[in-house]
């Protein structure tokens, strides 16, 4: 757990045969604080106030002297939905444009002056949250290297952020859903555009336009819901190469993670270590903006309350095959 001066970190393990005189299962892995639940979470609590108060060396460590992972390296499964409507429409826009470039000119310019372009996201999308299933084994943490897929010419972030799941149900309810959220984070769906679109035609997808080994990214914290009051208020930012690309805000989400989770709950259980992203903000990737990666590039996502991800896009090193 971070230490309130984030200069500090504090080790739970530790933390717990010092102040206990025993390990706690809960602390063995960030899987099993979100299986102990309720629980878990107010040992947890006791256990920074000791460490705090003590400073006990061994129990308190120096945040730089860390290399952070994701949150949860394995998360239990991977569901990345699509909330954000304005994402959809300027996404839709720049691949209209790569096909016949006046459609894309028309529709922005209807929006310019109507407010709304003629280019329309499926009755469907409103409906209901829909989502793909991303690879949980190709998860990487804050300032790990994104391996550049050879078979691609266009990798694109993106700029989320989502929740793990922190207990186990089955058709919760959307009143009772809150109580399912373990925690907040942000999220990089790096993407090979290019293979994405043309997959995509097939109806099915995206399959190798997001599978790829260290294509996932999530962190740098798993941020407890106490920190984040109003999670539908949250600013979030792109950054690459330190130029600010994107700002919007989670305000635009059509759907909120409670109806998310009742949604994916119905007659399918959810367990602990599930993760849900909510989908692109608004301007959040290189798609909408027709801006693109360059290998070397540095892609930090900043979301309010939840701190800032950042990763190096790179090409494979020479004589690797790109996968390693």
């Amino acid at each position: 757990a971070l230490a309130g001066d984030e200069l500090a970190v504090i080790d739970l393990r530790a933390a717990a045969e010092i102040c206990d005189g025993k390990a706690a299962a809960y602390f063995s892995d960030m899987l099993s604080l979100l299986e102990g639940d309720e629980a878990a979470r107010e040992h947890a609590v006791r256990l920074i106030e000791f460490a705090i108060s003590e400073r006990d060396p061994v129990a308190l460590r120096s945040f730089n002297s860390l290399k952070l992972l994701a949150p949860l390296p394995r998360p239990a499964s991977i569901r990345d939905c699509m909330t954000f409507e304005r994402h959809l429409i300027q996404a839709t826009r720049t691949a209209a444009k790569w096909r016949w470039r006046p459609l894309a000119a028309i529709d922005s310019l209807m929006e310019k002056i109507c407010g709304r372009g003629f280019l329309r996201v499926p009755s469907v999308w409103y409906e209901r949250p829909l989502y793909y299933k991303g690879n949980p084994r190709s998860v990487i943490g804050p300032d790990a290297d994104v391996i550049w897929p050879a078979y691609t010419e266009r990798l694109d972030f993106e700029l989320e952020f989502g929740i793990f799941i922190g207990r186990q149900g089955r058709n919760i309810s959307e009143q009772e859903a809150a109580r399912y959220i373990g925690g907040y984070t942000i999220f990089n769906d790096f993407s090979a555009r290019d293979v994405q679109l043309r997959e995509m035609q097939g109806r099915l997808g995206p399959a190798k336009g997001k599978d790829f080994d260290t294509g996932n990214s999530i962190g740098p914290y798993l941020v407890t819901p106490d920190e984040v009051p109003d999670p539908y208020r949250l600013t979030m930012v792109a950054r690459v190469n330190g130029e600010e690309w994107s700002r919007s805000t989670s305000a635009e989400m059509h759907f909120t993670f409670e109806q998310i989770i009742a949604y994916i709950s119905q007659d399918e259980t959810l367990y602990p270590g599930d993760f849900i992203g909510a989908g692109t903000a608004p301007g959040g990737c290189g798609l909408e903006l027709d801006r693109w990666l360059a290998p070397g590039d540095v892609v930090e996502l900043e979301v309010q309350q939840l701190g800032v991800l950042r990763n190096r896009v790179v090409r494979a090193r020479l004589g690797e095959p790109s996968y390693s």
